[in-house]
Order: structure tokens, then sequence, then C-alpha cells
């Protein structure tokens, strides 16, 4: 019984003996420095962080790049979406480019007129007078800050509004020309190139015929 407990005892031990060898904590191993105390360490270019290449990618130009830049500006357009078209267009031969807005009073048309009499009575003796002419079409304003003017007509073009003028005043009358206007936005665009500007610039825009490039400060 003795020597059953005993052999009992000693495989406990080694037992446990091996347990302990098999899952004891060993003492990490110190790496070797990869370089010199005082070195710094070498970094692949592959390690660095992204945030390090966008800065990189947008560093300012330098004053030298700058002061070589050939600015000009572009217009006018009449319309956003003309002056997004050429902004496309020219868009891969600039530097950079940008859209701007203005206000410019436009010439809207021309109106040829009788200036307005005293009376509705005389406004229409006057008329009855252009028909006893052969003038028929005109008409007699009857309300607002042009009453009892009558309209001879309205002419986009400035030469048949001249000639309408003429036409009316050699028959006796004395007939006025105003310019309409109107205050409409109208779109630029200014540009930065690093050279000379190519010769052809403009014409490689479609639709920009009344569009003009011309110097400008660089911004």
């Amino acid at each position: 019984m003795f020597v059953r407990a005993l052999f009992m005892l000693l495989l406990a031990l080694n037992l446990g003996g091996a347990c302990w060898l098999a899952f004891a904590n060993r003492p990490a191993v110190d790496a070797a420095p990869a370089t010199d105390p005082g070195v710094p360490r070498l970094e692949l270019l592959a390690e660095r962080d992204g945030d390090d290449h966008a800065e990189l990618a947008s560093a300012p130009e330098s004053p030298a790049d700058l002061a070589n830049d050939q600015c000009r500006r572009f217009g006018p357009f009449p319309t956003q979406a003309d002056a997004r078209s050429a902004m496309n267009t020219l868009t891969p031969l600039t530097k950079r480019i940008r859209m701007r807005e203005e206000h410019a009073t436009q010439t809207r048309g021309y109106w040829v007129y009788l200036p307005a009499m005293p009376t509705r009575e005389q406004a229409l003796s006057t008329a009855r007078a252009l028909a006893g002419k052969g003038v028929h079409d005109y008409y007699v304003v009857t309300a607002g800050d042009q009453q009892n003017t009558i309209s001879l007509g309205l002419f986009r073009d400035q030469g048949n509004a001249d000639r309408r003028r003429a036409e009316i005043a050699a028959l006796g009358f004395v007939p006025k020309v105003n310019t309409r206007t109107e205050d409409l936005p109208v779109y630029w665009l200014d540009f930065a190139l690093a050279g000379a500007e190519p010769a052809d610039l403009a014409s490689r825009v479609a639709g920009a015929h009344e569009a003009h490039i011309e110097p400008t400060r660089c911004l």
C-alpha cells in the first residue's frame, strides 16, 4: 500500500514538471536594433502615410513659377452654360481656371415713337393723320408712364430703327428713337497659362463668336 502511494506521488510530480516546462512564459528575446544608436531608421516610401503624399501633391507653386504665369480673361458669355462649355475646353490647356459672374448693361432693342401728346384727343388725331398717309402699324399707348405716346415699332437692329424714323419724318412728323437697355448677368473665365498664349486659343471654343481674350491681372 505504501509503495503504491509513493508511485502515485512520483507520477504526479513528473506530470507537473512536464506541464510547467511546456507552458511556462519564456522571457522575450530582445531584437537587435535595425540601426546603430543615433542613426534614424530607414523608412521605405511605401511605409509613409497617404497624408504625406497629399501634402507633397498640394505643395504651393514657388514665386518664380507664379511670376512666369500668363493670365487672361475670356468672355463675356451670355449664359452660364456657354461659359461652362468653354471652361471644359480650356481646362486641359491651362494651369488654373475659374468662372465668375458680372453684370453688364446690354442693348435690348430700339424703339421708334412719337412723343406723348398733352391729351388723348391729340394722340388720336395724330394717329388718324398717320393712317391718312398710309401708316397703319402704330399703337397709341393708353396708360402708364408713356400714356398718349404713339409707338411706331420696336426693332432689334439699329439700322432698321433709323430707317423707320426717316420714313415717318419724311411724312412731316417728328419721331424719336430710344435705345432700350437692360442690366443682365454675363460670365467670364479667368485663367493662367504656363507659357505664351496659343494663337488659336479662342478658336478652339465652339460658339464663342462674341467672346474675346484679353490680358488680366493674375490672382
